[in-house]
């Protein structure tokens, strides 16, 4: 079943006709190029995806780029739409497409120059993505019981440890390893491991519920030996706090696109659908939870892109890199992420009732959108972690934080 990508709602973007004729673009690529085969993406695809070969091809890949690394340079305001048009055709793909944002924000904001600028010269110019390595199956959540450290060995630095879930770890040329220093607990760093560095180690590709357009990994690091000028400045949690604000903020994005698809699917299959001897659409009901649906859509894209202002304000200050390692973890970027995670399941719980058994089947697309909505609520911190996380950073008074 095949619909047509309605347009995302909302004023025009305030960067202007660049930024709107990009989204045209991405639109346009989204109805040729996922749609029509957005069963695929259901079914572990090979990687890199052919549709995220041609959205290189087409010039699309990595659209936040600065423009004087070669990028589009679009705000993450502008972002969360083009995020919500990648994830209409299908959520796996937009994840797998934009999550080097988290990545890229650390080398922009924190890579030497000589050390930041060919990768992403390189990202801007043939596509490509970037692999993070932060999670560990005993440490979870609590990066800052990560195992996975880094010694010093003369005028190299040595890495070694294993990591849970990450990423586009094969597809990439490119590693963020997050480690702690062999000889100081207390010290964390984010290490540059170029992906075919002796020693790294794919453990298995895992065979996700959701999101299978992505392609998430386990690793092995098996001393892992790269040039000190490698690590990062700064502490490395701090870093991958920064960076999460705006992976965050795109993955609740997901979720707009998604339950618009979840919306317009509803639409269609009510046009045709009797009830009582009426079309579902003419029904009370039916029209009740699209108008929540609706509700739900509108207040999603208002906080995700609120909160992408607030992290486009930081980057467009005289000292982006200072100003956004004082702060660390946003508020707003926690709020859209967690309301999203349960509006959007909302929104799947109403689209997949509407459809009865039919919604429950991997026969009809809601049955692989209420999977892949679920995980706007899982990555990069569920429910519980993000709770802690607005607690112990802005309802606890500030003399008393962590």
């Amino acid at each position: 079943m095949t619909v047509t990508a309605t347009t995302t709602a909302g004023p025009a973007s305030p960067t202007g006709a660049r930024a709107a004729g990009l989204l045209d673009r991405v639109r346009t690529f989204v109805h040729d190029e996922l749609l029509p085969s957005s069963e695929h993406f259901d079914s572990l695809p090979a990687v890199p995806t052919a549709a995220s070969v041609r959205l290189a091809e087409a010039g699309l890949a990595n659209w936040w780029i600065p423009a004087e690394y070669g990028g589009h340079g679009v705000p993450l305001c502008d972002s969360v739409d083009i995020v919500s048009e990648l994830a209409y055709g299908d959520g796996g793909f937009a994840f797998g497409s934009f999550l080097s944002v988290l990545g890229t924000t650390m080398l922009q904001l924190s890579g030497a120059d000589a050390l930041a600028r060919p990768h992403l010269e390189r990202l801007a110019r043939d596509g490509g993505v970037l692999g993070i390595l932060a999670s560990e199956e005993e440490a979870g959540s609590e990066l800052a019981r990560i195992t996975t450290t880094y010694r010093r060995d003369g005028d190299r630095v040595v890495v070694g440890g294993d990591k849970y879930f990450s990423t586009n770890t094969d597809a990439a040329d490119l590693l963020l390893v997050v480690a702690r220093d062999a000889t100081d607990d207390a010290e964390f760093r984010v290490v540059l491991v170029p992906r075919h560095t002796e020693g790294v180690e794919l453990v298995k590709r895992w065979n996700m519920v959701g999101m299978r357009g992505s392609a998430t990994y386990q690793v092995a690091l098996r001393d892992c030996a790269v040039p000190a000028a490698h690590c990062l400045p700064g502490n490395g949690l701090r870093l991958l706090e920064i960076g999460l604000n705006a992976s965050r903020v795109l993955i609740a994005a997901t979720a707009i696109g998604m339950a618009r698809r979840v919306r317009d699917l509803a639409m269609e299959y009510a046009s045709s659908k009797r009830v009582h001897g009426a079309a579902l659409v003419r029904n009370a009901v039916f029209a009740g939870k699209l108008g929540q649906i609706e509700m739900l859509i509108e207040v999603m894209r208002s906080q995700c892109r609120a909160a992408a202002a607030e992290f486009d304000s930081h980057l467009a200050g005289d000292a982006p890199a200072a100003a956004l390692y004082r702060v660390g973890t946003l508020r707003s970027a926690l709020a859209a992420k967690m309301y999203c995670g349960q509006a959007g399941w909302q929104v799947a719980t109403l689209g997949s009732e509407m459809f009865g058994g039919l919604g429950y089947t991997h026969d009809h697309p809601i049955g692989k959108l209420v999977r892949d909505l679920r995980y706007v609520g899982l990555v990069e911190g569920g429910d519980d972690v993000i709770r802690e996380l607005l607690f112990t950073r802005y309802v606890v008074p500030t003399g008393k934080r962590r």
